[in-house]
């Protein structure tokens, strides 16, 4: 029997089935429609900006940093550009190993390169470029470019690398830049958006002296480029850029080439020496040595250069002139003599019998001099130097006077020089030996540690920059000035000129007549007392104080005898001294360590730095050798000019500059022409744009038109007038 089918019911059963089909394909439409509605207009504006940048990139420019150049407008800090082979970790394809194993059959890769590159990638993130390979030759740019494709996440970059084109000279002054470490990113995250968006794209930072405390004076302004992006993210084209603006140029008070005088006058000694001009504060030269070539930080030290710096016995790394402290030894007695005319201790006229020795609680403080001074007023205890009427006026005074007049001249605290790292020193007194001990013997001050502070011994450690700055304050009337070692920063774009203003930091309360009685002494020194042969025949009057510090204590029935001694043992040679007379216009502070007398081996640098402030003259030869073997007095042998040793490397400088075709390249040459005046007269500027498998082109040398500014290049003589 055949069972006929239900019309009705399969009529039903499909409109059901239409309607639930209808249903969702509306729903499915309406869903649809929302979602267009939502991505095209409510979303519109921030989907096409997403778009757009996924189309652009924004890459940083980074700026030219700025030049540092000496009072003279010689170049101390520049920049030049070269290739750099660069490794993106993120982008490999392969372990960094054998990448680098690959690299090494293109381009020389040595060890010390990759264990700076493994020591740069520790630091970086695995999205940063680290160099593995830096300074290129044209040849090696070319052979990488032709197998560039086997390489994805390795490139050539050119970039501008910072040069310090005298080596060692001047180095804990200047300075240098180093690469970013992570503690410094990580201090830069708590900087102000702006400041931070202004090193965005930027590697490197000063890491001491100048390039460090004036970090954002040299830096520039960060420009920007907006670039169009393939899909594999490399740049087709560029669409808008704001140029970044280059740092601007610091200009130092040092006389470079007083400096360099100074530190060949040392030779291989180890010590410090501070000049500074009295009345303004302005530092002439900044010494330190043994001393460093900066250029071997900037990209990063090699570890058996980083451990013969670090680990050196003589400790080149240490800035001896703002960091090293000393005993100041007899240097201190003009300062004693003072605080003794101002507290009415002594008189000028008032003498004491020295038989060579001061006996004090059945301990015997001897004298430098055998059998005594004899007879002995203020002006004979200065010129001659008698250890036994400081002793005595120590004990007079006490160590908290001493302490409260010392301190007005800034011993024992910060100069505030305008560069970090400085050393406090230290200037004794009872509550400080209070707070720095724990137990109570410790704590407490007994009465025959006064004595010895009289004469500079003792606890009394202070720095050169202290030093100079105190013998500063006395010449000039008590007046104290801040020094600092930056004169003024040029802006490179306006030609603004920003100078650093002299600062007055204290004014002493003294006496002009008591003042007059310490330094008509000191003149007596360079006259007829202890550093009287090394002033024979100098043509300007000068005053000044020698010094000798004890390293070790001999004991009380012992003689000093230096020829028995360790050499690092033997005592300390100090001077101070200030010029001309009548008018000071430098004054300086000085040690050689384990130098011995300070009248034999540290007064005749001062001389001949005199001889060439004043006079402009140059020592001689045969004097230079003299002097740095402490086997001359006065100048011996015929004086030369003033330039007779500059440039130190020949005239033979190149200097480099990157250019392209925009405005600013036209003024990059401008800035080459006296980048290269400023080094020498004959020097030359190679200008150009580093573009791969190519060379450099013009090389230039400035015509006398458009040599350095007259400021750049004047005698020594007439710098500072």
């Amino acid at each position: 029997m055949t069972e006929l089918r239900n019309v009705e019911a399969d009529l039903s059963r499909f409109r059901r089935r239409v309607l639930a089909a209808s249903v969702a394909v509306f729903v499915c439409f309406v869903l649809l429609v929302t979602r267009l509605v939502w991505l095209q207009v409510v979303r519109h504006q921030e989907l096409d900006e997403q778009a757009e940048a996924n189309r652009t990139a924004i890459v940083p420019i980074v700026p030219n940093r700025g030049l540092i150049v000496d009072r003279n407008g010689i170049v101390l800090a520049s920049n030049y550009s070269a290739y750099t082979l660069e490794i993106t970790p993120s982008r490999l394809d392969a372990p960094v190993e054998t990448v680098i194993d690959q690299l090494a059959r293109i381009v020389e890769i040595q060890p010390r390169d990759r264990r700076r590159f493994k020591k740069l990638m520790e630091e970086s993130k695995s999205i940063d470029s680290v160099p593995i390979r830096t300074k290129l030759t044209d040849e090696e740019v070319a052979r990488f470019t032709v197998q560039r494709y086997r390489f994805p996440g390795v490139e050539i970059k050119a970039r501008l690398f910072r040069s310090y084109p005298w080596g060692e000279l001047a180095s804990h002054a200047i300075g240098y830049i180093g690469r970013i470490n992570q503690a410094e990113k990580k201090q830069m995250e708590d900087w102000p958006e702006e400041e931070q968006a202004n090193y965005r794209g930027t590697e490197y930072i000063g890491k001491l002296g100048v390039e460090q405390s004036y970090e954002q004076q040299l830096h520039g302004t960060t420009g920007v480029e907006q670039v169009e992006t393939a899909a594999s993210g490399r740049a087709v084209r560029k669409l808008a850029s704001t140029p970044a603006v280059p740092g601007n140029t610091v200009k130092l008070s040092i006389d470079i080439k007083l400096q360099k005088l100074v530190e060949d006058l040392y030779g291989n000694r180890r010590g410090a020496f501070v000049a500074l001009d009295p009345k303004t504060g302005e530092v002439l030269a900044f010494v330190s040595k043994p001393t460093f070539d900066p250029n071997l930080f900037v990209d990063g030290i090699d570890q058996e250069n980083w451990q013969a710096l670090n680990e050196s016995i003589d400790k080149p790394l240490l800035n001896r002139a703002l960091r090293g402290t000393y005993p100041p030894g007899s240097t201190y007695k003009p300062y004693m003599a003072l605080a003794a005319l101002e507290t009415g201790k002594r008189t000028p006229q008032q003498t004491i019998h020295d038989p060579g020795y001061f006996m004090f609680g059945g301990h015997k403080f001897r004298d430098d001099k055998e059998g005594g001074h004899g007879t002995v007023d203020m002006y004979k205890s200065i010129v001659d130097s008698c250890d036994t009427y400081y002793y005595m006026l120590a004990n007079d005074l006490g160590v908290d006077t001493m302490h409260d007049y010392m301190a007005h001249f800034g011993f024992g605290e910060l100069t505030g020089i305008d560069i970090a790292g400085e050393a406090r020193g230290l200037l004794p007194s009872t509550e400080w030996k209070r707070k720095a001990y724990h137990r109570p013997e410790q704590q407490k001050w007994y009465a025959g540690e006064t004595i010895s502070l009289g004469i500079g011994q003792g606890y009394n450690n202070f720095t050169m920059l202290q030093l100079a700055s105190a013998l500063g304050t006395l010449v000039n009337n008590g007046v104290r000035m801040k020094p600092h070692l930056v004169k003024e920063v040029v802006d490179v774009t306006t030609r603004q000129v920003e100078p650093v203003a002299p600062e007055v930091t204290g004014r002493l309360d003294v006496k002009p007549q008591n003042i007059a009685v310490v330094l008509h002494a000191m003149e007596g020194v360079n006259i007829e007392g202890t550093s009287a042969a090394a002033f024979k025949g100098a043509g300007y009057t000068s005053g000044g104080k020698t010094g000798t510090a004890q390293v070790i204590t001999i004991a009380q029935n012992a003689k000093y005898n230096a020829a028995q001694l360790d050499e690092r043992h033997r005592d300390h040679a100090l001077f101070v001294a200030f010029a001309p007379a009548e008018n000071p216009r430098i004054a300086l502070a000085m040690i050689v360590e384990n130098g011995g007398f300070g009248a034999s081996a540290a007064a005749p640098i001062a001389r001949r730095v005199f001889d060439y402030e004043l006079l402009g003259q140059y020592p001689s030869k045969e004097d230079m050798e003299a002097v740095r073997g402490a086997k001359a007095t006065a100048p011996i042998g015929t004086p030369r000019g003033a330039d007779a040793a500059w440039p130190p490397a020949g005239e033979n400088v190149a200097v480099t500059v990157p250019i392209g075709g925009t405005p600013e390249a036209k003024a990059s040459v401008r800035a080459a022409q006296t980048v290269a005046a400023a080094f020498s007269p004959s020097a030359t500027a190679t200008v150009g744009t580093p573009t791969a498998g190519t060379t450099w082109e013009p090389r230039w040398r400035p015509p006398a038109a458009e040599a350095a500014p007259a400021a750049a290049i004047k005698p020594v003589a007439q710098a500072r007038r």
